[in-house]
């Protein structure tokens, strides 16, 4: 049986094989080929990966990365698109969901909303609660540096607080917007914004959201 994870896989390796190696994404300074590298040694090289978390291990994470984007193209998004190694706990279907779904969603979008003619993604109810979900129990860690204290809201009237604090500004949206403006793609993500103007200037400016 498909998976939200498995399907977002594939739809981004199909976006990158679309784009080509050097293309634009949202992500600041990535071509796509910079962002198919990312995506490969997140699930490929653990031991470099963790320097998306520890900082003492950033070097590391930035040489591998740079030794895989130097492969052909076409091969990283061939690994993409085939999923992690046999003895990667990323096979384990509940792992996967857990940690790719938001994951490759949101780099997706990185693909879709750097080109010019990009239009907005209808998702499923199911996909959109899942998304819902994820929102919820990530909010506090990636609003956590948020500059002002933040709410985010669901068209249906549900809320998450993302981070306490005053002024307080609310963002408005479907739940796969939302997760893009928490992530830092505030430009590119289709929310309201309600609250103080120079608190909602102050969030929407912030390069601190995301982890």
């Amino acid at each position: 049986m498909s998976t939200h994870a498995k399907r977002e896989r594939l739809l981004l390796a199909d976006l990158l094989e679309a784009a080509g190696p050097d293309a634009p994404t949202l992500c600041e300074g990535w071509r796509t080929r910079d962002l198919a590298a990312h995506v490969v040694v997140r699930e490929r090289r653990p031991d470099a990966a963790a320097g998306s978390l520890v900082p003492a291990l950033k070097s590391r994470l930035d040489r591998v990365t740079a030794e895989f984007a130097e492969k052909p193209y076409e091969e990283l998004v061939q690994l993409i698109r085939t999923g992690p190694p046999r003895l990667s706990p990323f096979t384990v279907k509940q792992v996967d969901e857990a940690a790719n779904v938001v994951e490759f969603y949101v780099h997706a979008e990185d693909v879709r909303r750097a080109q010019p003619d990009w239009s907005p993604r209808e998702l499923d109810p199911v996909f959109a609660d899942t998304l819902w979900s994820r929102l919820e129990k990530s909010a506090r860690l990636v609003g956590r540096k948020a500059p002002v204290g933040l709410v985010l809201r669901r068209p249906d009237g549900r809320t998450v607080v993302a981070r306490r604090g005053t002024p307080v500004v609310t963002v408005s949206g479907e739940p796969g917007e939302l997760l893009m403006f928490l992530f830092g793609r505030q430009d590119a993500a289709k929310v309201a914004l309600d609250g103080e103007q120079q608190a909602v200037d102050r969030l929407h400016e912030t390069k601190q959201l995301g982890i």
